[in-house]
């Protein structure tokens, strides 16, 4: 009997018994993630379920990561299978509007050019001793994409993905800080000062509507492989646009959005279990998307100062970092910057252009990079 008192006792302190040192680790950087999300308003609708995701992982003995366990079923389900990175697809799609691009087309310039840094950064991860699929997961971190960068890296370099994830909304939340003192260094006050007017150019229904199947035609015959991220996107912006879907447009905006955000989030946070998470393999990552965000933004500005001189000085070299996927922030951060030295310029369209070209840029860079391994017999 006092037997069986002391076993059922020990049963109650037996978590504590096998917490790896890296566990109360993981459940602080689970803390963290909760505290950016709530306190601070960082991507709050992924650092959310991220943290909490990643605090549940880290209790040893519960099993929520082993064959039955509701993290494994969540994860298997909408992580193996990319089905919640391509849901959120649709749902960016629905939401975004490809008018300003559509408006001044060689905006779209800037958004391809803003996704530079991704294979400057997949040439220094392949520098540093990553296999070439760690590489591309590492350097799809720099489109500021979350989706992108998951369902990547969940095809390609899974044991990653924790890191990856948690780099790519991470770093996108952090946009309107890491972004300014960069354009500011690139650029002179003059250049910040140009008044770029407003565009005048309407455009049509039908235009609206043709845009979403021509880049999808083209751009699934140019990178088969890309297919699925670039035609999620697509057909929720075609819904969006042909107003005959308006329930399924909505629903794709909001119900579904939100309960695949969520089980997406914490999917995310159950990867990160403090015996994998915790090496030095995972700093290497965090400090190789930074750059390639910081190498994106540079080369949007850098492109853009090449467009203000080819216009002769009628386009303002800030609208360059709105090049990157950060929908919308990048392009408030640019109309914020631009008024800060010239009150009445209004950057917000023309940034908004080059942020939806980013979309689709960040989407074709990713597809080009899996369509080239595909070529190669990589993948």
């Amino acid at each position: 009997m006092f037997e069986a008192i002391v076993g059922g006792l020990n049963g109650l302190v037996s978590g504590f018994a096998h917490l790896h040192w890296s566990n109360p680790i993981m459940i602080v950087v689970g803390l963290v993630l909760l505290y950016l999300g709530i306190k601070k308003n960082f991507e709050p609708l992924l650092l959310v379920p991220i943290g909490f995701g990643c605090i549940l992982v880290n209790i040893p003995l519960a099993g929520l990561m082993e064959k039955g366990g509701f993290l494994k079923v969540i994860y298997d389900a909408g992580i193996m299978t990319e089905l919640f990175p391509l849901l959120i697809f649709v749902g960016i799609g629905a939401m975004t509007d490809f008018g300003p691009l559509l408006e001044n087309p060689k905006i779209f310039l800037l958004g391809a050019a803003g996704q530079f840094g991704i294979f400057l950064t997949l040439v220094l991860a392949l520098a540093l001793g990553f296999t070439q699929l760690e590489a591309v997961s590492i350097g799809i971190i720099g489109a500021c994409d979350g989706p992108t960068a998951i369902y990547v890296t969940s095809q390609y370099a899974p044991h990653l993905l924790g890191a990856v994830s948690v780099a790519a909304y991470s770093y996108m939340s952090l946009v309107p800080v890491f972004q300014p003192p960069i354009m500011k260094l690139l650029t002179t006050k003059e250049e910040r000062m140009i008044n770029m007017g407003e565009v005048r150019k309407s455009v049509s229904k039908t235009t609206k509507i043709a845009f979403p199947l021509v880049v999808t035609v083209i751009g699934g015959l140019i990178a088969p492989k890309g297919l699925p991220l670039l035609g999620t996107i697509m057909l929720g912006n075609l819904m969006k646009e042909c107003g005959a879907v308006s329930r399924l447009t909505k629903a794709s905006e909001n119900e579904i959005a939100n309960i695949v955000t969520l089980l997406l989030g914490i999917a995310i946070g159950a990867t990160m279990d403090g015996r994998v998470f915790l090496t030095h393999q995972t700093l290497i990552i965090l400090a190789l998307g930074f750059l390639a965000i910081c190498l994106d933004t540079a080369c949007g500005v850098l492109f853009g100062k090449a467009m203000k001189v080819m216009s002769g000085g009628k386009i303002n070299p800030l609208i360059g970092a709105a090049g990157i996927s950060a929908y919308p922030m990048s392009a408030r951060v640019v109309q914020k910057e631009g008024q800060k030295y010239n009150p009445k310029n209004f950057l917000l369209m023309h940034a908004m252009g080059a942020n939806t070209g980013g979309q689709v840029g960040s989407v074709m860079a990713a597809a080009v990079m899996l369509s080239v391994l595909k070529g190669m017999g990589i993948i």
